[in-house]
């Protein structure tokens, strides 16, 4: 704990006990003195037998050392909770002996009757007391009704919703929009106030001449624009597909894919990389590592770490857009702008995360692409699976990248494989590693607005309903 300046020291009342929650001490820097203090009694000798002994006490100090840090335990005790049951008469029973298993046990220590025991799922996260300023009823503005409590939530709104106006449309939807919606027109023309925003519309209007259908990523790879303010943005060009092989996607305004087979190329593949013993090498051999992680774990023992940088006034009357002050760490031309492997697949290059989302057209390998040719001009039907591409596409795409990741690992680390098996099939079931889809963290180091969410779409949705 002392080697970490981030770690609290834990004290356990019962340290045997696996569930006992531990008190945490604080760490702090002082300059205080260790002293051994000796006390030294020496007895008189006994005059009268009625005369009580006073003995001659002395005592002696020596300095030992200077203490550099102090531990201090500054909070409170949580719950603490006990492996025990009440019985019919009351009677408080120890169950440390049926739930804890000390040795190798045979199969009926597992199947005994208990009675039911179910420890708490978490402790609580702060041992210092605060005070909770209960706050006044929301003042909204005009006309806005809080929305209706139903009996499964009964905790309502603490503010009202910042709409972002994007239309949704699932794969089963008959009809596409062919214009936005006048809350977004509104939207954008009020936060459209410097000629930097002007120049990002028409930058963004371009790409969607070029190509009708574009990730979020992919945007940003390619125009320098703030993330709250393409926020605003794409809901006034383009419509957000939920369901179907163009799904997380942005679709351009009158634009349907269902009826163009030559817009197989702009479908979306999910893909995650593989990992697992049985191909020699584990999750935390792999180059590529998870954005988040089990690891970064804020717990109660550490340190709470410091916060993300927030956006300023400055940049909020800047507009947002791609001007930055002189002191920025990039250009202003590509402030925000995120690297092309957030969205283009290349063959020798390990992909930025360990789940991404490409298109069909980003995938820049030629066997890959003759994967997704195997069928141009023979289409004729669109299915919500494979949209215009053979069945099964997906799933051969997934074996023939994993294989080349696997190539370049084995390459950069060729340990891992020493005793593995040369013999490799491009149809063997591979085991998934979940890992993340979102901004490069290099690139994308002050502005993260995909923060609490693993999954992308899901991510995008909840930013704009």
């Amino acid at each position: 704990i002392y080697a970490d300046p981030a770690k609290r020291l834990e004290l356990y009342f019962r340290p045997k006990d696996p569930y006992c929650h531990p008190v945490c001490a604080n760490r702090f820097p002082t300059s205080t003195m260790l002293l051994r203090v000796r006390r030294r009694s020496k007895k008189k000798q006994q005059l009268e037998a009625e005369e009580q002994i006073q003995p001659e006490v002395q005592f002696e100090m020596e300095i030992l050392g200077i203490v550099t840090t102090v531990y201090k335990f500054q909070g409170m005790s949580d719950f603490q909770y006990l492996a025990m049951y009440s019985g019919p008469d009351g009677k408080q029973t120890s169950m440390y002996d049926k739930v804890l298993m000390l040795k190798p046990e045979k199969e009926e220590f597992f199947n005994r009757d208990l009675p039911l025991y179910i420890p708490p799922p978490i402790f609580s996260r702060l041992d210092t007391p605060v005070d909770y300023f209960y706050r006044p009823d929301i003042q909204h503005r005009e006309g806005y009704n809080n929305p209706q409590v139903s009996g499964e939530n009964l905790i309502g709104l603490s503010r009202a919703r910042r709409p972002h106006n994007a239309i949704f449309v699932n794969f089963d939807d008959e009809e596409i929009p062919t214009k936005p919606l006048d809350a977004a027109v509104q939207n954008w023309k009020k936060v459209c106030t410097n000629p930097v925003d002007k120049k990002v519309e028409e930058e963004l209007r371009k790409l969607f001449e070029v190509r009708p259908v574009w990730s979020r990523n992919a945007v940003k790879a390619n125009i320098s624009v703030h993330p709250d303010k393409l926020k605003v943005l794409l809901p006034y060009l383009a419509y957000y597909m939920l369901t179907g092989p163009w799904r997380s996607l942005w679709v351009r305004f009158g634009y349907d894919p269902r009826k163009h087979p030559e817009a197989k190329i702009y479908q979306v593949l999910d893909f995650r990389i593989r990992c697992g013993m049985k191909y020699g090498y584990a999750a935390t051999d792999m180059p590529v590592k998870a954005k988040r992680s089990t690891y970064n774990y804020s717990l109660p023992i550490t340190v709470k770490k410091q916060g993300s940088h927030t956006v300023s006034v400055h940049d909020l009357k800047q507009g947002l857009g791609s001007a930055g002050t002189s002191g920025a760490k990039k250009p202003p031309s590509s402030r925000y702008k995120l690297k092309e492997s957030i969205y283009i697949f290349r063959e020798g290059a390990l992909p930025p995360y360990r789940q991404m989302f490409y298109q069909l057209c980003d995938l820049n390998v030629e066997s890959l692409q003759k994967i997704i040719h195997r069928n141009d001009g023979t289409e004729s039907e669109c299915t919500e699976r494979d949209g215009w591409c053979l069945a099964k596409t997906s799933d051969d795409l997934r074996d023939s990248m994993s294989l080349m990741i696997k190539q370049i690992i084995r390459s950069t680390r060729p340990a891992l494989f020493s005793n593995t098996t040369s013999s490799e099939d491009g149809k063997e079931q591979l085991a998934y590693e979940s890992g993340e889809d979102e901004d490069d963290e290099e690139e994308e180091e002050e502005f993260k607005p995909s923060d609490g969410s693993e999954n992308e779409m899901e991510t995008e949705i909840l930013d704009y309903v």
